[in-house]
C-alpha cells in the first residue's frame, strides 16, 4: 500500500488558484456597489438592506444560466461576454415585473481552475452588474475534478430585485387596442444556441466572413442586451403595461406570458429589419418565420406594451436612452382556438 502523503491539490483541487481568483474578483465586485449593501465577497453569506425609499417593497428573484452558447465560448476562446450574459438573463426577467435589480451572485463550477479564464468571466459579470445598477454581492467558485472535461466549465447566476407593490407588472390591465413596442436586440442572445451550433456544423467551411459589420464569430457571440436601465427610465415617466423579455420560446411563447385571458397579440411582419444574422440562421437551418420566432428573439429582445396615447412618447424616452425601438404589432380579442401571438 502507497503511503505517500495525498493533498487536496494532488486530488485535483487548487486552493491557492481558489484563492487567487477571489482577490481578482474582489476589485471587480468593488466597482457594482451600491446603496444597501452591508457585506459582499468574502463571507459566508452577503448582506443587503433594502432602500428605505421603498414604501412597501416586494422583492423579485431570478435565476438562469447561458446554455449550451458555452460550448463556443470554449471552442472559440471568446470568454468575455459570457457573464454579461449570466447577468442579463436574470436581471432583465426581473426587470419585466417592473422591479429595479438589487444583487447579483454567480456560481462557476469546472473540473480544473484556470483563472485567468475564470477572471475574464467573471469581468464580464461585474461588468454586466455595473451597467445593470445591480451590485455583485457573492458567489462560489466550484473546481471539482472529474465533473466536466478539461477547458470547460458551467455558469449560473441569481438576482434579486425590489418594486413598489402598487407599482408591479402583471399586464392585468392590457387590453385590445394597446400598442406593442418592440427593442431590439444583439443578436441571439443566449437562447436557441443548439441550432445556432448546427447550423454552423452544417455550414462548415462555408461560414461567412461577417455579418451585420461584426466577424462573424463577434456576430454570433455578441452579449445579451442589458434592458434595466432605460427601461427604469421609461417606467418612471410613462404607464407602461406590461413587460416580456423575449428568452427561450422566442416572441411566440414569451408575449403570451404576460396577456391576460382572451387577448392576443398581432404582430406586423416586416416592421422591424431581420438582421444578417437571423437571415444567415434562417436561411442555413431551412426554417420558416414560425420556426424562427419560436426559437430566438429574431431581433426583438424585449416587448413593451402601452396604451396607444403613451406609445410615441414611451418609444422617445428608450431611444433617447439608446434603445433602438419599433412598433411592432397591437393587442387585439382572441378568438377561439386561436393563437396567442399572431406573427
Amino acid at each position: 500500500m502507497n503511503t505517500t502523503p495525498l493533498s487536496y491539490k494532488d486530488a485535483g483541487v487548487d486552493i491557492d488558484a481558489g484563492d487567487a481568483l477571489v482577490e481578482r474578483i474582489k476589485p471587480l465586485a468593488k466597482r457594482t456597489l451600491r446603496e444597501g449593501v452591508l457585506a459582499g465577497i468574502g463571507g459566508f453569506g452577503a448582506l443587503f438592506e433594502v432602500p428605505r425609499r421603498y414604501r412597501e417593497p416586494v422583492l423579485v428573484s431570478g435565476t438562469d444560466g447561458v446554455g449550451t452558447k458555452l460550448k463556443l465560448a470554449f471552442e472559440w476562446d471568446m470568454h468575455d461576454g459570457v457573464g454579461i450574459d449570466l447577468v442579463a438573463m436574470s436581471v432583465n426577467d426581473v426587470l419585466v415585473q417592473g422591479a429595479e435589480p438589487l444583487f447579483f451572485l454567480d456560481y462557476f463550477a469546472c473540473g480544473k481552475l484556470e483563472v485567468d479564464t475564470a477572471a475574464r468571466v467573471v469581468a464580464g459579470i461585474a461588468r454586466g452588474c455595473e451597467e445593470s445598477g445591480c451590485a455583485l454581492i457573492g458567489g462560489e467558485t466550484a473546481e471539482m475534478p472529474g465533473m466536466y472535461p478539461p477547458g470547460e466549465y458551467d455558469l449560473a447566476g441569481f438576482c434579486v430585485g425590489v418594486v413598489e407593490k402598487s407599482r408591479i407588472l402583471t399586464g392585468a390591465d392590457v387590453q385590445p387596442g394597446d400598442v406593442v413596442l418592440g427593442l431590439a436586440s444583439n443578436g441571439v442572445h443566449s437562447n436557441g444556441f443548439s441550432l445556432v451550433r448546427k447550423c454552423i456544423e452544417r455550414a462548415g467551411a462555408n461560414l461567412p466572413s461577417s455579418l451585420d459589420g461584426r466577424p462573424f464569430r463577434e456576430a454570433v457571440m455578441a452579449p445579451t442586451r442589458l434592458y434595466v436601465k432605460p427601461v427604469l427610465a421609461a417606467l418612471q415617466q410613462h404607464p407602461i403595461k406590461a413587460l416580456a423579455h423575449i428568452t427561450g420560446g422566442g416572441l411566440l411563447e414569451n408575449i403570451p406570458r404576460v396577456l391576460p385571458d382572451g387577448l392576443a397579440a398581432h404582430l406586423v411582419k416586416g416592421s422591424w429589419p431581420q438582421s444578417e444574422l437571423f437571415a444567415w440562421l434562417q436561411r442555413t437551418a431551412g426554417v420558416d418565420d414560425h420556426e424562427m420566432n419560436r426559437t430566438f428573439n429574431n431581433g426583438i429582445g424585449m416587448v413593451v406594451v402601452v396604451a396607444p396615447p403613451h406609445a410615441d412618447a414611451t418609444a422617445a424616452t428608450l431611444r433617447a436612452q439608446g434603445e433602438t425601438v419599433y412598433t411592432i404589432g397591437t393587442i387585439a380579442p382572441r378568438g377561439d382556438a386561436a393563437p396567442v401571438v399572431v406573427a
